[in-house]
Order: C-alpha cells, then structure tokens, then sequence
C-alpha cells in the first residue's frame, strides 16, 4: 500500500493519522483511499502504448458507489455479475457502452434487463444461455451484441478455489463447442457475436499463464478468419496479482503491456480487461480494536473486534493480509501471535505472526489490503452489523457507508 506509512511511529493513510479517525467511531471500519485507487489506474494505463484497452472494473471487488463514481471519472467501465451490479454501475454514471455482464448463471429477467440497457456485451458461458439471449431479443425485437466466454484449459498458478480457466471450471464453454457456435451462428438471428472473452483465474503473479491465453487467441482468431467471421472485441479477463505483504512480489503491468501491445499491433481488436483487486486491493483497510489477549501453550491470541462476517477472504482462502498497531512504539516482542476475531468458528483467524510487537487490549490495528473482496463478501453471521466505510481522498475523509444497527437486522 503506497499510501500507507508511518510517521513519527503513528500510522498515516495518505496525510491522515489514522488515530485521528477512529475519534467518536465505533470499530471495525473500512477506510478507502482514493489516492491509491488513481495511482494504481495511471500505473494500469501507461502500461499500453498502442493497446489502450477499454478498463472494466470487476465490481464484484468493490461495491461502494463513490469509489466507482472515482473510478468513471478516469475513463472506467464495469464488469458485472448480477442485475444488481449492472443496477449500480448505471447509477455511478457509467455508460451501458463501457459495462460487460460476465457470470455462468444469468436469469432470464437479468438478460431482459441488460438487453433493455443496451450495454456493451453480454458474455454468454454456455449455448443454453446464447439460445435464451436470442429467444429473449426476439421477443424485444433487438439485435443483441453478446460475446461468448471460452474455457482454455489453462491452469494459472493460483489458490484452487479462484482458478476459472480450468476444464474441471465451471465457466464459459470449450474450444470444440465454441467452433461449433460459431458455424451455426445464422440460427442466431436476433445475435451479433462480436466479442471473445477469456478469464482464467485471480490473484495470478507471472504472466507465463497471460501469454499462453495470447497465443490461444492468436491460432482461435486465424481459424475464425477462416470460417469467415469477425470479432471486434478481445476480452482478456482480469486476476492480476497485489502483494499482501511486502515480501510478495508484484505483478509487472510493464512487461505484460508489451505483450498485449504485441498481440494488438498483429490483430488490431479492440482489448477489454476485467480488472478487480489491482484497482482497489491495495486502497482498503480496516481499523479493529483489540478486545483481549490471551496465551494457550505456544501463543498469544490477540483477540479483535473484526471477524470474519466483516473480511472473510482469510476464512475462505487462507490467505492472510498484513497487520500493523497503529502506534509502532513496541520494543518488547512476544515469539508468536494469533490474531482472531470474535465470531464462533475455528477459521476466524486473520493469520500468525513471529517476533510481534508485544500489543495490550484497548490498542488498535489495522489490517491492510482489504479494498477488494473485502466489503463485497461481508455478512451479517452472527447477528452482526455490516460496518461503517469511510473515504480519504487527500486530507479530507467522510463516511460514505453507515454502520448497521442491530434493531434494523432483527
């Protein structure tokens, strides 16, 4: 997070003491920067001298309206899973031409809609659902621009449960069926099949499997040219990696601009990207309060007021984000701590550490990383309120979420 820093041994999110903050606030909160989020879109779009590829934020990522009216202002799109979703880009003020509907589970109301809305593409994931679209813009008399979703078969290096581009994946259809499609494409007449897309996975760190996905698309688009027909659009899904803590490496955009760059130069297709986590991963945090500290046998369990219903990616993952005291006045270390939250399940844990600041109850943290995925897969387990979000843009912050009350839940 190249926004957050310490000064003076206090924790700063852009030129803000965090302490400062939490003044009248009850913990946990989420706290956005919007500094980060636009360092991160310039770093993404400087990445591509000739491509200059059409950016279509994954909303499923983040959810919070103001942080997508940031993200429109410089020229992003959406990339949407649901009614709701698309619902909300619209309402942030993105235009239906910058919104692809992704997403294997389409209903037929959700399709009505996004045909209604005349957005970009809608990116259909099996022939049933290409049959539904045609049937449903026939009954709309429209001519519907729909792109279809490929499984390559490319297995990226990855936690198993956020692979999509694997043939034992549920999503988007096989090289075979695709051919297919596209040679009985006139029984689709209400169709204009003008997009390919291919998604095959998140949180991916070398963009080895990225060029295997490029060269797939280089052969498809040849033999496509054969059977005589034109896409118009290339959508290369999204998965880029974010570092977690500060020994991970980082996702090199530079290098990966020059193969797309490559790749468009040849073939001269307009490039969408579904890009989530590089967007907003590293602009989030959350500020938790330690309610106790424990020792059972070998470890101090540091227990906070933020569980898993607020931040469940270490509870669904195991993937763990870097915690930081917000006050780095500590000498004394302990030789291992816990950090866990409250909710009554094993796997509300937020990860162990070695050689730790030797913390007390009362004091806060913040667990850094947490801009996407973060909010989005928040509950209510446990009868707990969704939590307050607020938004730094500069020196200035202001709530743009309020905090759940109990009494509207029951």
């Amino acid at each position: 997070m190249d926004t957050l820093n310490i000064r003076n041994k206090n924790l700063y999110l852009n030129d803000v003491k965090l302490e400062k903050i939490l003044k009248g606030k009850q913990t946990p909160i989420y706290i956005y920067s919007v500094d980060q989020i636009k360092k991160n879109i310039k770093e993404i779009q400087t990445s591509f001298k000739k491509a200059q590829p059409l950016i279509c934020f994954a909303i499923k990522a983040n959810s919070n309206i103001n942080i997508l009216k940031v993200l429109k202002k410089k020229n992003i799109g959406a990339d949407v899973v649901s009614m709701g979703e698309l619902k909300l880009a619209l309402k942030a003020g993105i235009k239906p031409n910058k919104i692809v509907f992704s997403g294997v589970g389409k209903t037929e109301q959700e399709i009505k809609f996004a045909i209604q809305k005349e957005i970009l593409s809608i990116n259909a994931e099996s022939s049933n659902e290409i049959e539904l679209i045609n049937k449903i813009s026939g009954k709309l008399k429209k001519q519907t621009n729909i792109g279809i979703r490929l499984n390559p078969n490319i297995v990226a290096k990855t936690n198993k449960k956020i692979t999509t581009g694997n043939k034992t994946n549920k999503f988007g259809v096989t090289i075979e069926n695709f051919y297919n499609i596209i040679t009985n494409k006139e029984k689709f007449e209400n169709l204009n099949i003008h997009l390919l897309s291919v998604h095959i996975g998140s949180q991916i760190k070398d963009i080895l499997a990225y060029k295997k996905v490029i060269k797939l698309i280089d052969n498809i688009l040849i033999k496509l040219k054969e059977k005589k027909h034109s896409i118009s659009y290339i959508d290369l899904g999204g998965g880029m990696s974010i570092p977690y803590f500060k020994k991970d490496s980082k996702f090199n955009f530079k290098k990966f601009g020059i193969e797309v760059d490559k790749f468009f130069k040849k073939h001269q297709k307009k490039i969408i990207f579904e890009i989530g986590r590089y967007l907003t991963g590293n602009c989030g945090i959350i500020i938790s309060k330690i309610i106790y500290i424990k020792k059972i046998n070998d470890r101090f369990f540091v227990i906070l007021d933020a569980g898993m219903n607020d931040m469940a990616r270490s509870a669904i993952y195991e993937s763990f984000h870097e915690i930081i005291p917000l006050k780095k006045n500590r000498k004394k270390f302990v030789k291992k701590i816990e950090f866990v939250g409250p909710i009554c399940e094993s796997s509300d844990t937020f990860g162990i550490y070695n050689n730790y600041f030797l913390l007390n109850e009362g004091e806060y943290v913040c667990i850094t990383n947490c801009g996407a995925y973060g909010r989005t897969l928040s509950s209510n387990y446990n009868m707990r309120p969704l939590i307050e979000e607020i938004i730094i843009d500069k020196n200035k912050y202001r709530t743009v979420r309020q905090r759940q009350k109990i009494e509207d839940l029951i």
